[in-house]
């Protein structure tokens, strides 16, 4: 109950108002002391801009030295793992749930599938960009702006495109 009470709270306060793109801003200091109530884990130096939603904050896990640009929206149900050294630009969706897709059974019966993410450290993910549920992001990738990524990305890999696949690597 008190978490759904800090969330609200959260939510209708501190995650309006706007903040600069740094973690040393005394309103996004008070953001991230909030947010390690709400989160899982919260490391240091974090940067969260405004707008931020997420389902409940308890399976959120973010690491030092990451940023949450505006306006992004986190599916927290399944486990949501943010490295450190994390660049997420605004308006970023990620997804630990799914309807399923059984053909014997009409969609609205359908039930929920929930499978983790998990973002590893020195990642970079564009704007707009789609994460969906069980995809790993592998340390030091880069997610270009509008995918939507259905599958693991490889350490160091440049992906972009509907869906992601490889477009470079970086050296």
């Amino acid at each position: 109950m008190l978490n759904k009470l800090l969330r609200v709270v959260y939510l209708l306060t501190l995650n309006k108002i706007p903040c600069k793109n740094s973690s040393k801003t005394s309103i996004n200091k008070i953001k991230v002391f909030y947010l390690k109530y709400l989160f899982n884990c919260i490391g240091r130096d974090v940067n969260i801009r405004n707008n931020l939603n997420f389902v409940s904050g308890k399976n959120i896990r973010i690491g030092n030295n990451s940023g949450i640009g505006k306006n992004c929206f986190i599916d927290d149900r399944g486990i949501v793992n943010i490295g450190s050294d994390v660049l997420m630009a605004d308006d970023v969706m990620i997804y630990t749930s799914n309807h399923r897709t059984n053909r014997n059974q009409k969609i609205i019966l359908q039930d929920f599938e929930i499978l983790d993410v998990r973002i590893k450290d020195d990642v970079w993910i564009g704007a707009r960009v789609i994460i969906l549920p069980g995809v790993i992001i592998g340390r030091g990738a880069v997610i270009g702006a509008g995918a939507v990524v259905t599958k693991d990305v490889e350490d160091y890999s440049i992906v972009g495109g509907v869906p992601a696949k490889v477009i470079g690597m970086r050296k």
